[in-house]
């Protein structure tokens, strides 16, 4: 199962860590890392952020995702030129310099387009290209795309999310937004990217609908694409196990070891070495004890 993103091609035979490079002043766990603060404004510091990820990549990261628009419950909006300053300078430098794909978390077409110029090789779009301009924009990329389930929107999506069937309704909702990007690209007169699928933990779901997709993760897999799955230090773990996100550390290690057993094809992850471990450990016991590269 290769995913061509770009210049690269990755093997999704055995699960992926994607590493998390938030380049927000306001994410949850790892909101301002990358910024100083100068003349009583932050700065985004790049070659920070480039070493950090350089770093991931070194402890096996496959992806690196950049992400400039925080999607926590409550957070501010950002405009598509602020997201752009952000976002599109550090995948520059991340292009040129680290041996891994650069995937873009970003709902805005502005954003999918430049970063997709300046090399990015995948385009995470949490809102499943639901934004005005976004459908037909990354398509026209050719780049692949990750859509996401989330029910609502990031201000309001926790208020009370409620289902008929989690799983059942998060597939059906990924199938309808995979035929509509084969139809646009049709209309477009393009070849249909290649698409990974996110079924959104914590993205309008109780702690109740994120186990519940957690055990149907290989039901999602009847929709015969990559699955990628992001649990890394999110606020379940901190319901579930009363942590702040400083010290949920073993239990997204957990969750990452069930996601993947349970058919997912690429980890984001917070957390890369560590990750890393688990993944590795969990081939080595599918291979029987044989050392293989996860």
């Amino acid at each position: 199962m290769l995913l061509h993103c770009g210049s690269r091609s990755i093997d999704l035979s055995s699960p992926k860590v994607m590493g998390v490079l938030n380049v927000t002043p306001d994410s949850f766990f790892d909101g301002g890392k990358h910024y100083a603060a100068s003349g009583g404004e932050s700065r985004l510091l790049i070659d920070h952020a480039v070493k950090a990820a350089e770093a991931m990549v070194l402890a096996g990261a496959a992806f690196i995702d950049v992400g400039g628009e925080s999607t926590r419950p409550g957070a501010a909006d950002v405009s598509a030129q602020q997201e752009a300053d952000r976002v599109l300078p550090v995948v520059e430098a991340l292009a040129s310099r680290v041996d891994a794909v650069v995937s873009v978390d970003t709902s805005t077409a502005l954003v999918m387009v430049e970063a997709c110029r300046l090399g990015a090789g995948l385009l995470n779009d949490v809102r499943a290209l639901e934004r005005e301009g976004a459908l037909a924009a990354a398509i026209t990329t050719g780049l692949p795309i990750c859509l996401m389930h989330m029910q609502g929107n990031p201000a309001t999506m926790q208020d009370n999310p409620a289902y008929i069937d989690v799983v059942g309704d998060v597939s059906q909702y990924l199938a309808a937004r995979i035929a509509l990007v084969v139809d646009t690209a049709s209309e477009l007169g393009m070849v249909p990217p290649q698409l990974v699928l996110d079924p959104g933990f914590g993205f309008g779901k109780t702690d109740n609908h994120n186990i519940a997709l957690l055990n149907g993760l290989t039901e999602l897999s009847a929709l015969r694409l990559p699955l990628l799955v992001g649990l890394s230090r999110k606020s379940m773990l901190g319901r579930l196990l009363g942590r702040p996100p400083s010290e949920r550390l073993a239990g997204s290690l957990a969750l990452a070891l069930i996601a993947a057993q349970n058919g997912a094809n690429i980890i984001r992850v917070h957390d890369v070495p560590e990750t890393m471990d688990v993944i590795t450990l969990l081939q080595q016991v599918k291979n029987g004890g044989h050392h293989s590269g996860a």
